[in-house]
């Protein structure tokens, strides 16, 4: 089904080092603010610039998926923003590809806007590059990002009261499941834990 109204994308990338441990993170909407999707990627060691690509890369391929073709970018990278808006020119020899990949994805959509923010007004995507990283550090699978209400539809299974199964890790106090379950922000479900031995 496609979709004809606009989605905003936030899109970050960072660098601990830069080159250094990297990751990005996506926090997509709709222009009244509803959330419509959010994710972030731990990358290995590379540098800011790439990693702020790879986001937009995951932002293209998550609305070119799920039929948002009319899309506005938001980016805290002028760098990017730049090339791809055209007003810059693509040197880095890294870089590069990954240019062509994205303007051949932005050509697929109806309408595509990038625009370039202080780091400010882009705390959203930024955070979950934080989260990206210090789950990486700690050695940690990254924690699933909730997902909003209106795009779940309540699965047969949880409804039914189908057994869910998954594994986790206690840290910090909290259990930090290591794969997303099919849950709703604020419900209420019983837990049955079993050490590994």
């Amino acid at each position: 089904m496609m979709s004809s109204s606009e989605v905003v994308a936030h899109v970050d990338g960072g660098s601990r080092g830069n080159p250094g441990p990297a990751a990005y993170g996506v926090v997509m909407e709709t222009t009244a603010g509803e959330r419509v999707a959010a994710f972030a990627k731990f990358l290995g060691e590379t540098t800011n610039n790439f990693a702020e690509y790879q986001g937009l890369l995951a932002t293209l391929d998550y609305a070119l998926k799920h039929n948002h073709l009319r899309l506005s970018v938001v980016t805290d990278s002028e760098l990017m923003a730049r090339q791809i808006s055209g007003r810059y020119k693509v040197r880095s020899f890294d870089l590069k590809p990954l240019y062509e990949k994205a303007r051949a994805m932005i050509a697929r959509l109806e309408s595509f806007s990038i625009r370039h923010v202080p780091r400010e007004h882009n705390r959203a995507a930024d955070r979950l590059v934080n989260q990206a990283l210090e789950a990486a550090a700690a050695g940690l699978a990254l924690p699933p990002v909730p997902a909003p209400r209106a795009a779940l539809a309540r699965p047969a299974s949880t409804a039914s009261g189908k057994l869910l199964r998954t594994s986790a890790t206690f840290q910090s106090g909290a259990l930090r499941p290591h794969e997303p379950l099919p849950l709703f922000d604020g419900e209420q479900v019983e837990l049955e834990i079993h050490r590994k031995q």
